[in-house]
């Protein structure tokens, strides 16, 4: 901080006895070493908001935790403060189904497949703030298909299609368009659940039968892995990694909240798995912060966080309960979209607990 003098000099009268009266006037630029200061200790009465704050037209583009500023174009008071788990309504998707799959980030996402009046290979883009359509969907249109990877490099693969129960078709997105495989799954079935990249996925679980079978990919061909899960199921979620992944929820004839993690070579159950076990669930995030909404039954919006040992429901359920979901994104940042009954095109933003928002200053 700058250096700020009195001169106690100018305060000595002929009669050498000391004004101490001045001590509360103006002091003498000359007496203030350093004008760059980095505290104040009182403020006039008299100042207004604009001499405290910065105004600005627009709020700044990447603000810090703690700053204050005034948006004349909105006329208010933000900061940057720490959100508290909630879930935001964000503008629907164009084509209004269940049973599909996601991919990327919440900033970044991307919708494809399920079932709306039909099976659908409908694709859509979203960009944190609406979405789009790409008019060139999946090859192969299917519901309760698994996907991964992130919006310009997407995996979707497994699924029921038209006149197949099962499909073991595998299909990669270059945000553009979809280029399918031709050598598909091993091991046909849809709803089962995936994690990874799109040349390092990870499929695992689904029907029909209900089934164990996990296989890695590697941008070309799958491999199944031996052993598989060590609860065969189907309608179960997923997220994280090849090497780090986790299995969540659905139904092995009943609904399951058991919760295994994957190393890339085996699998190993939880003792502790969801609180709420459900089937038909979306997940969200990584093996050591995951997360985990919607479902059945009943038909929720029950949100969880994993991290990394145990469950922990949260306060803040989704607004449209709802199961068979696409999502998107991680454990501090997610997407749900979609779902059903009846058949919706519902997006709702995630925004978790401690996560660095921009806020409204209001008098309450």
């Amino acid at each position: 901080m700058g250096t700020i003098k009195q001169n106690l000099a100018n305060n000595i009268e002929t009669s050498g006895t000391f004004d101490a009266k001045d001590l509360t006037g103006t002091i003498p630029a000359a007496n203030i070493a350093n004008s760059s200061l980095s505290d104040i200790v009182t403020v006039p009465s008299s100042a207004s908001g604009g001499d405290l704050i910065q105004t600005v037209a627009s709020d700044p583009p990447a603000p810090s935790f703690g700053d204050v500023w005034y948006n004349s174009t909105e006329q208010k008071v933000k900061t940057v403060g720490l959100s508290t788990a909630s879930w935001a309504t964000g503008n629907p998707l164009n084509t209004s189904r269940f049973a599909l799959a996601g991919a990327g980030i919440q900033t970044a996402a991307l919708a494809f497949g399920g079932y709306s009046t039909n099976y659908t290979g409908a694709t859509e883009e979203y960009n944190g703030t609406s979405w789009t359509n790409n008019p060139t969907g999946l090859n192969t249109a299917r519901n309760y298909i698994a996907g991964t990877g992130t919006q310009i490099a997407a995996l979707g693969f497994g699924g029921e299609a038209p006149g197949s129960p099962t499909t073991g078709a595998t299909e990669e997105y270059n945000g553009a368009t979809w280029t399918s495989n031709p050598t598909g799954l091993n091991t046909a079935r849809y709803a089962l659940a995936g994690a990874g990249t799109q040349t390092a996925g990870l499929a695992f679980g689904g029907d029909t039968p209900q089934t164990t079978a996990t296989e890695e990919y590697d941008g070309s061909t799958w491999t199944t892995i031996t052993p598989g899960l060590n609860t065969a199921r189907a309608y179960l979620a997923g997220c994280g990694t090849q090497t780090a992944a986790l299995g969540f929820g659905g139904t092995t004839g009943s609904p399951t909240g058991a919760t295994e993690e994957y190393n890339g070579s085996s699998w190993t159950s939880n003792p502790t798995g969801l609180n709420n076990g459900r089937n038909s669930l979306a997940g969200a995030g990584t093996q050591t912060a995951a997360l985990a909404f919607g479902g059945t039954p009943p038909i929720t919006g029950a949100t969880e966080e994993y991290d990394g040992t145990s469950w922990t429901t949260s306060p803040a359920s989704m607004s449209t309960a709802r199961h068979r979901l696409g999502s998107a994104g991680t454990q501090a940042s997610a997407l749900g979209f979609g779902g059903g009954p009846p058949v919706t095109n519902a997006t709702e933003e995630w925004t978790g607990p401690g996560v660095a928002v921009t806020k409204t200053i209001t008098v309450s």
